[in-house]
Formats: C-alpha cells, sequence, structure tokens
C-alpha cells in the first residue's frame, strides 16, 4: 500500500462488514465505494469460512478494482490468488511475515496486522510489507480509536517511512483523530456499516469531507 497522493492527506481503508449475508455485504460494501475515495478495502475471515470468503471476494473484486480501490484478503494466500486480489494481510507474526514476503516474491501485496507493542511493530516492519496495521478488527466499537494503536502511530509515524494504517472507532470523527497521528490511513467498519451514520456512502462522503477540511497534510 504506496503511500497516500491523491488527496495528500489520510485516507479511508474499508473493513468489510461481518454480516451472515455475503449478498447483504456486497450490498452494503457497494455503497460505501460509491460514496467518495476510498484507498483499499479488507476482506476479514471473521466468521467465514473460506468458500464464503471467495465468493464475497469474487463479488468485491471487480467492484473495488473497478473504482481504483485495492482488496485485500486477509490470512488466505489461495482465495486472494484465486479471485485476483490485489494483496494479503497477515496478523501471524513476523517469521510468517517474512516467509510469505519471500513466497509472494513481489506478486501481492502484504500487510502486516497483530502487531500490539514497538518492538512487534519493528520485527513487521523488518520483513518488508507494504503496511503495518494497528488495531483488530472487530474491536472498533467504541466511538475512539483505541489510545494504544493512536500512540503506536504517532510514534511509528514520526520514525519511519513505511505506510501504517489505524483501526479508528463508531463514531465517525475518530477518522479526524487517527489522522493527526500522522498515519497514513485510517480503516473504518463500524462507522461506516452500522448504520448510525447513515448509509455507508453517506458515511464515507461525510469522512472524506471532514479529512479535506481539517487532516494534516503529508509534505511531498
Amino acid at each position: 500500500m504506496a503511500k497516500p497522493t491523491l488527496s495528500n492527506r489520510c485516507r479511508i481503508v474499508l473493513i468489510a462488514p461481518d454480516l451472515p449475508s455475503v449478498d447483504d455485504c456486497v450490498r452494503k460494501v457497494e455503497d460505501a465505494l460509491a460514496g467518495g475515495d476510498v484507498a483499499s478495502l479488507i476482506l476479514p475471515i471473521a466468521n467465514r469460512d473460506s468458500a464464503s470468503l471467495q465468493k464475497l471476494g469474487e463479488a468485491l473484486v471487480p467492484i473495488a478494482q473497478g473504482r481504483n480501490v485495492a482488496v485485500l484478503v486477509e490470512g488466505d494466500t489461495q482465495v486472494a490468488g484465486r479471485i485476483k486480489a490485489d494483496g494479503v494481510h497477515l496478523e501471524e507474526g513476523a517469521a510468517v511475515l517474512r516467509e510469505q514476503i519471500e513466497s509472494l516474491n513481489g506478486r501481492m501485496m502484504v500487510g502486516a496486522g497483530g502487531i500490539k507493542t514497538r518492538d512487534e511493530a519493528l520485527e513487521a516492519g523488518e520483513a518488508g510489507p507494504d503496511y503495518v496495521f494497528f488495531g483488530r478488527f472487530g474491536y472498533d466499537t467504541k466511538p475512539e480509536a483505541h489510545s494504544r494503536n493512536l500512540k503506536l502511530a504517532e510514534w511509528w509515524s514520526e520514525m519511519i517511512a513505511l505506510p501504517c494504517v489505524v483501526l479508528g472507532g463508531s463514531d465517525p470523527a475518530s477518522a479526524l483523530t487517527v489522522a493527526e497521528t500522522g498515519a497514513d490511513f485510517v480503516a473504518l467498519s463500524a462507522a461506516l456499516f452500522s448504520g448510525a451514520n447513515g448509509t455507508p456512502g453517506q458515511a464515507v462522503a461525510a469522512i472524506n469531507a471532514l479529512l479535506d477540511e481539517s487532516a494534516p497534510r503529508f509534505e511531498d
């Protein structure tokens, strides 16, 4: 995941919602993608088996890629390959991360998640992923982003050029708080798909407007 260039500020990463119905998930994500600028879409395993994860990806990859939105699959390189996703998101630690990066040899983007400490972040970064991710899928039920993730992002952004993604909270305003750490991307799910902030498309549009107005800009 390259440094943001479109808006020269923190951009949105969508985390697909954990819904029993693949069709419902596709409708919600498609609506969110229609709402405005989105950098990428991550398909988490959540409660899905490989078959339903693949079915979801088969429906969403052409929709997202048609809008120049990269698609990454959590933890399953085989599904990612079958659906022609842009990459994989891995949370198994630095050793597995390094092994998968070497195995894929540049054929896919690789993101590093499951990071809780500075040491883990540095170990992951040394493996050479395309980004590091601070936060855990499904843990965005509180309005604000987790303070630990914000502190990690602020430290990382000051020290390391490799892009970082930070999980926001359920309140759209948490996207701006994440942006103020210097993070390159804010990952959102509950803020978009809970229904509390309008339709997914309306929420994406409102968050982009907030970031356009108030988010710090990156240096060229």
